[in-house]
């Protein structure tokens, strides 16, 4: 055996020359791979190789990813080392701010549990950035996919909302202070809007409404707080 069965740390084997090597190249591989922090899983072309980073390689990767589908690249020595994870190994992914579990073919965001017919659930927490434009009423991206169970939203001013409003509201259509009313308009003035459990069936964006005038400028960091529950894997 010339790798070890779980992390595939290189051994030293016997009457070997040069032990460092092997020793240096195991203990940076262990490094890399506990509490293992993935930069991201969705990034198909390689960055430049800064010393210990990790990346999910995607399917379709190019350049010195090509061929590694799958696995985690581990900047080293001024390139990269691929591992091939296990089912269950646990990353955070550093770019969506999200926990994830391999379930052997693919990361999966968010997930909390595992079944051996790979059923799961995931709880999640998506964030977007919201500049408000000239009127009473803006409408967000998407922010709970369909079928999400929602729990509420949180947010936070993050360049002061100018206008003739004299606060806002968060809310979806039909209820537009569903997650929160009377909202400041200064800088760090923040939501906390948790929610009756409800599920969104269809995909759902939120509506921040201007109160007592309108809107001429802003931004809003938003964070959407649900969780998602997958089917067992296809037979």
């Amino acid at each position: 055996m010339t790798d070890t069965p779980v992390l595939s740390l290189p051994l030293l084997q016997p009457n070997q020359a040069q032990k460092h090597v092997t020793v240096n190249e195991a203990l940076a591989r262990l490094d890399g791979l506990v509490q293992l922090r993935l930069t991201s899983i969705g990034q198909s072309i390689p960055p430049a190789a800064v010393e210990g980073i990790a990346f999910g390689v995607p399917a379709g990767a190019t350049n010195e990813w090509a061929g590694q589908s799958g696995k985690i690249a581990i900047a080293m020595n001024g390139g990269w080392e691929f591992v091939m994870p296990g089912r269950g190994w646990q990353a955070q992914i550093m770019d969506s701010g999200n926990p994830a579990i391999f379930d052997g073919q693919e990361w999966r965001v968010g997930a909390r549990t595992l079944t051996p017919g790979g059923g799961s659930m995931a709880i999640r927490s998506a964030e977007v950035d919201v500049s408000l434009s000239a009127g009473t009423t803006v409408t967000t991206p998407v922010m709970f996919p369909a079928r999400a169970i929602i729990f509420g939203i949180t947010g936070l001013v993050t360049s002061t909302i100018a206008g003739t409003a004299t606060a806002w509201e968060l809310g979806v259509t039909g209820d537009t202070g569903r997650f929160g009313t009377g909202l400041g308009l200064a800088q760090n003035s923040w939501v906390n809007g948790p929610s009756t459990q409800t599920v969104s069936w269809t995909p759902l964006p939120l509506e921040i409404s201007a109160t007592g005038g309108t809107f001429t400028a802003g931004t809003i960091r938003l964070v959407a707080h649900f969780a998602e529950l997958s089917i067992p894997d296809w037979v």
